[in-house]
């Protein structure tokens, strides 16, 4: 696939992702909103309910005042009318009757003389009319809002089951105000004590009440509101968010694992193309290795077939020598491609034996010499380490050093010059061979051990090799419990280290 297809289809679901994610935000928030709203609803459909039940209870209150004026006469009926609350009372006019200083009995002798009819409308209006009288008259009687009010517990008791019945559970503070006193006379079941013009609450939360939204007025007489009533919900944020966190939640951890399924599918396909691009490079430099002994051997074939060739037996012996030669060299490159096969597939065997370090670092350097030679280069060594006996198999061990030098060699353009050390350390010893070539970038040297990948050279193909060498090395360290490490600057050359255990059972 090509790489601008890739990042269109990225494109496309990054998109789609972006607009599922703003679609659930959207509907979470609208879903707070209408919980909020209905939450709000719910507070005032209870508080005014607690309103007029506490109106209500003043009107029962003057029903039952008035001694002696037919007090069981229709009482079922009068006190279901009493129900509807004060706004379901006839509205009669009653200012000469509440300006007269008459008694109550008195009163209800008036009222009878008025109407001397018996039957039922009649003696209700004659009720009503005395019940209207003797309510105007304690409301005017008991100008202090806390008496009107009456028990504070039925306060708290009327709040809990109006907020409950209206499916609300959540914690609450409530306060009457008194616009009198332009202060609070009851918070929580108690009356607000002031002390130095400092008001305590034992509820908590005095300006809070103060600032709440939800407020309703008691015992409104046209104009006059002589108090407010309060509510606060310290845990309305909960209340509010409770049937959406459960969603919230679920929604931020899919949407969560879709982004790392997105994220890392994005990766591999990255990761795919990539190696799909370091077999092409493996596959064309297998090719060129190859082709290069191919037509030697063809070119010493066809001399030898050649009649004033094989009558030569120097010559013949010189192109046999030749296409042995090509063929061995054809066999230890299809040795490397197979046995890294054997390495991923974890098919081999490490032959542990102990193995003196020092030895095979100086077999390395007499064998590497005559190519260190041949560009007037520097190998030198300092072999440090008091401890050189370790536990590994001295041929991968070998091989891994000779790796690391021909990388060495391969990848300084210029002058030649290789270093190797070694020293010991707490549980092992290190091997630090080092160059003064090209170098790598970070981005090098993230994917050196990575099969088939080559460091660029830029437009230059001058680098002969399968991409093998470094996974093999990274592979073979970890076989035999060490690791491998790499320090590397662009134009400054590369460190590479080797740390082997003493042993095979030391981490």
């Amino acid at each position: 696939m090509k790489r601008s297809s890739i990042w269109i289809i990225i494109g496309l679901m990054t998109i789609a992702l972006a607009g599922i994610i703003s679609l659930q935000a959207d509907w979470i928030i609208r879903s707070i909103h209408l919980n909020e709203e209905q939450f709000d609803k719910n507070v005032f459909a209870a508080l005014f309910r607690v309103a007029e039940r506490m109106e209500s209870q003043e009107s029962i209150a003057a029903l039952e005042s008035m001694n002696g004026f037919e007090s069981n006469f229709l009482e079922k009926e009068f006190r279901q009318v009493l129900k509807t609350g004060p706004k379901g009372l006839m509205d009669l006019n009653l200012d000469n009757m509440l300006e007269d200083d008459l008694p109550n009995d008195q009163l209800a002798g008036f009222l009878l003389t008025q109407n001397s009819c018996d039957c039922e409308s009649c003696r209700l209006e004659r009720q009503i009319k005395y019940f209207q009288i003797m309510r105007k008259r304690i409301q005017r009687s008991q100008l202090d809002l806390t008496d009107r009010i009456g028990d504070l517990e039925g306060i708290h008791r009327m709040l809990h089951e109006e907020l409950e019945n209206a499916g609300l559970n959540a914690n609450f503070h409530y306060g009457v105000y008194s616009n009198e006193s332009n202060s609070f006379i009851i918070n929580d079941d108690h009356c607000v004590v002031e002390d130095q013009n400092t008001q305590l609450s034992q509820g908590g939360g005095i300006d809070k009440l103060l600032n709440s939204n939800y407020k309703v007025s008691l015992f409104p007489e046209g104009k006059n509101v002589p108090g407010l009533l309060m509510v606060y919900f310290p845990t309305k944020v909960t209340a509010i968010w409770g049937s959406v966190i459960r969603n919230l939640v679920g929604s931020i951890l899919f949407t969560g694992v879709i982004l790392f399924c997105f994220a890392y599918t994005i990766m591999i396909v990255f990761r795919q193309k990539k190696v799909s691009e370091m077999k092409n490079d493996f596959i064309n430099n297998m090719t060129h290795e190859f082709k290069t002994p191919i037509a030697t051997i063809s070119l010493a074939a066809d001399s030898i077939s050649n009649p004033q060739v094989s009558g030569d037996t120097t010559k013949v012996r010189r192109f046999a020598d030749i296409i042995r030669q090509e063929n061995r060299r054809m066999n230890n490159q299809v040795e490397k491609v197979l046995q890294m096969a054997l390495i991923e597939k974890q098919d081999f065997q490490i032959n542990w034996s102990p193995v003196n370090i020092h030895e095979i670092i100086q077999t390395a350097i007499d064998n590497f010499g005559i190519q260190v030679e041949r560009r007037d280069g520097k190998l030198t060594s300092a072999l440090n380490a008091e401890r050189p006996l370790i536990e590994g198999d001295p041929t991968h061990i070998a091989s891994m050093i000779n790796n690391l030098l021909d990388n060495a060699n391969k990848y300084s353009p210029d002058t030649l010059d290789i270093h190797i050390s070694t020293r010991n350390t707490a549980h092992g010893l290190e091997v630090a061979i080092r160059d003064h070539g090209q170098g790598m970038t970070k981005e090098d040297k993230k994917l050196i051990f990575e099969k088939f990948y080559r460091v660029s050279t830029g437009n230059l193909h001058d680098v002969k090799g399968f991409g093998l060498g470094l996974s093999y090395v990274k592979a073979m360290m970890d076989a035999h419990r060490g690791r491998v490490d790499v320090e590397s600057e662009p134009g400054k050359g590369s460190t590479f280290t080797l740390f082997f255990p003493f042993t095979k059972q030391a981490d």
